[in-house]
């Protein structure tokens, strides 16, 4: 049941953040001499006035298909990187995130390569040449991997993993610090806005720290899409980029990522509570809706809830 409720809190998440996911990839890569958008604002305007609704929802195949198989890795590596470390601290959580950021990071890095690809089409200076180049996230990764093998397909996995990693440890410690300062104990009436709230929180804080790294991320994986490759790896694409647009280039798309990221959150940890509590029927609420773990480990805690539905691609 945690499996389900993990995947479907997930998806509830994708749907409410991927909008706002496309924006700050537009933002990103955009080219700085000729910039199509002005703001955060003006993106949102430009691509539901040129693009329709469907616009902003470029891409959703991929985050979603690999949603089931993030969302299980997380939850294996999370679980048993706790059970190793056998205590429930803050030091731990962080340390337990950042292991589940970095495996599922062979499921994260494709797909958000397919994203990545799939939002940018049609945003080229010869708009033709783009717009129909993938017909869905699968074929973007077939016709990646034809052209460019496993290398091709797994590019930017290393600006991925020191993303993932201390995303990861930053999105669970910030959240232990936060259900334990706020008092999230079962019998609070008030246990969910303040699970809400420190899920949103935390979001908030994971992206705050690897920010500067997404950037380099999305810039690599978008590279190549129309013409030729412009950065030859990390390094040079800090280089040029900091050259170009100097360092404020690293907040490119801040604004749409914070917005973002939480009512994904919010609607993760409302989603997979309302799940249990349906799904088991329980008539008091959060108060006995126990979140299952792993057949490791034992009673589910309030502050433990949160292994159960983080998703990278959703923070």
């Amino acid at each position: 049941m945690d499996f389900l409720a993990g995947c479907i809190g997930g998806a509830a998440g994708v749907l409410v953040g991927h909008p706002f996911d496309t924006v700050k990839v537009r933002l990103q890569v955009q080219n700085v001499d000729k910039p199509l958008y002005r703001g955060t604002f003006h993106c949102f305007q430009s691509i539901i006035r040129q693009e329709s609704m469907f616009g902003l929802y470029k891409g959703i195949g991929s985050p979603m298909m690999g949603l089931t198989f993030i969302n299980a890795i997380v939850f294996g590596v999370q679980g048993n990187t706790m059970r190793l470390l056998g205590h429930d601290t803050p030091t731990n959580q962080f340390m337990a995130g950042a292991a589940a950021g970095g495996i599922q990071c062979v499921i994260c890095c494709p797909m958000e390569l397919a994203k990545t690809r799939m939002q940018m089409q049609g945003t080229g200076e010869k708009k033709s040449s783009t717009r129909k180049l993938y017909k869905n996230s699968l074929d973007c990764l077939a016709r990646i991997y034809q052209r460019e093998g496993l290398r091709g397909v797994n590019r930017g996995m290393v600006t991925t993993l020191i993303r993932e990693m201390p995303g990861f440890g930053v999105y669970f410690l910030a959240y232990d610090v936060l259900t334990r300062s706020l008092g999230c104990e079962p019998d609070d009436p008030y246990m969910i806005p303040k699970l809400l709230f420190a899920g949103g929180m935390a979001g908030i804080a994971s992206w705050l720290s690897t920010y500067p790294v997404d950037v380099i991320k999305s810039r690599l994986q978008a590279d190549g899409l129309v013409g030729a490759r412009q950065y030859s790896g990390i390094a040079d694409c800090v280089r040029q980029s900091v050259q170009k647009e100097g360092y404020m280039v690293f907040t490119r798309g801040l604004t749409s990522t914070l917005l973002r990221a939480f009512p994904v959150n919010a609607a993760t940890f409302a989603t997979v509570t309302l799940v249990l509590m349906y799904a088991r029927g329980v008539e008091e609420g959060p108060k006995d809706c126990e979140t299952p773990q792993p057949s490791h480990h034992a009673a589910a805690t309030t502050a433990q809830l949160q292994q159960q539905v983080q998703q990278p691609s959703s923070l």
